[in-house]
């Protein structure tokens, strides 16, 4: 029996960091095991926001090797860079007949990126979820990872698959969104201001490529307060991230000791120490980033095997989507 197809991407701007990995890659690892896996590197997607090319190819190096560190094993899965299949760009352009204006500006994207950046409108930025769209549906995709930010795109993804095959047959499966294992863990910006970025808050966030200091120097300076008031209460968002974090790096007792510590403490008798904390939660995120880091920079600098890979999931990747290119072009009388 076939595997069900899954497809996810990641854009080359910024570094990949612990939200990126807890709240999707660890599952991409999981995933690869018992579906057919594509993942790519979206080049062409951060040309709506990021058109300054000059370190673009070593972002695209920089991202392969450290899903491949944190363990996309490249002989499972397609990882691939979306530039390297032009059959995605074909299937662009004839969603985009099928794609309306007036639904293209509602999207709460655009209108953010509007808002952020009105010198930059550019109509690449307007028709992001149809490139988006292409993207998934050139591999027939059934399940795609995505977070609460992708959602809408994810369902103009279903209503352009839905109009293609009302107006020249049925090729396309209705994609879905897709967490594997229920809730995906949800990382917070150190400060406790919306989550880890890529791009902002830079001091807030562990990239994957941190040093043992830069990890250290973050985590200390990360947002606590005077204790809880109370035992048992509730713990502010800022406090339950990194307890959130320890719970994904630290020992069963290292948890259990800081949690005990927590729940007894009261106004006037604050037994938690969040100093203790944060330098044990600093100690072991340190031992958990090194190897990923380490295997990154090991592959970034062995260019002929990154090369080799990139290849590789270019043509498993082509393969996939040139099958549904040649179903389209039939269904659309192109051929």
């Amino acid at each position: 029996m076939a595997k069900e197809v899954v497809l996810s991407g990641i854009r080359p701007t910024g570094f990949l960091h612990l939200g990126n990995y807890f709240g999707a890659m660890r599952n991409y690892v999981r995933m690869q095991d018992e579906y057919n896996c594509y993942f790519f590197v979206a080049n062409w997607h951060s040309l709506t926001t990021h058109p300054d090319t000059s370190e673009l190819r070593n972002s695209v190096h920089r991202v392969i090797a450290e899903n491949i560190a944190c363990g996309l094993d490249p002989e499972k899965v397609a990882l691939y860079v979306q530039s390297d299949v032009p059959e995605i760009a074909e299937l662009y352009l004839y969603l985009n007949t099928m794609a309306y204006k007036g639904e293209l500006e509602k999207t709460t994207t655009f209108k953010e990126k509007v808002r952020l950046s009105p010198d930059n409108v550019n109509a690449g930025l307007l028709t992001y979820p149809v490139l988006m769209a292409a993207d998934i549906l050139i591999h027939r995709a059934l399940k795609v990872p995505v977070g609460k930010d992708q959602e809408q795109h994810l369902e103009m993804a279903r209503n352009f698959a839905e109009r293609f095959n009302h107006r020249y047959g049925d090729i396309f499966p209705s994609p879905q969104a897709f967490n594997f294992g229920g809730e995906l863990v949800k990382i917070l910006s150190l400060d406790g201001n919306g989550k880890m970025s890529k791009s902002e808050n830079q001091m807030n966030t562990i990239f994957l490529a941190d040093d043992d200091e830069q990890i250290r120097k973050k985590i200390m300076k990360a947002k606590t307060d005077g204790g809880p008031l109370t035992p048992n209460s509730v713990k502010p968002d800022y406090i339950q991230n990194l307890f959130t974090l320890m719970s994904q790096v630290s020992t069963a007792d290292t948890i259990a000791k800081f949690e005990a510590d927590f729940n007894a403490s009261s106004e006037g008798n604050c037994i938690i120490r969040y100093g203790d904390l944060k330098k044990q939660l600093a100690a072991d995120m340190v031992e958990f980033v090194k190897p990923i880091r380490s295997k990154a920079a090991d592959i970034q600098e062995n260019k002929e095997l990154l090369h080799k890979i990139i290849r590789q999931g270019a043509e498993k990747a082509r393969i996939s989507a040139g099958a549904t290119l040649k179903l389209v072009r039939d269904a659309m009388g192109m051929n």
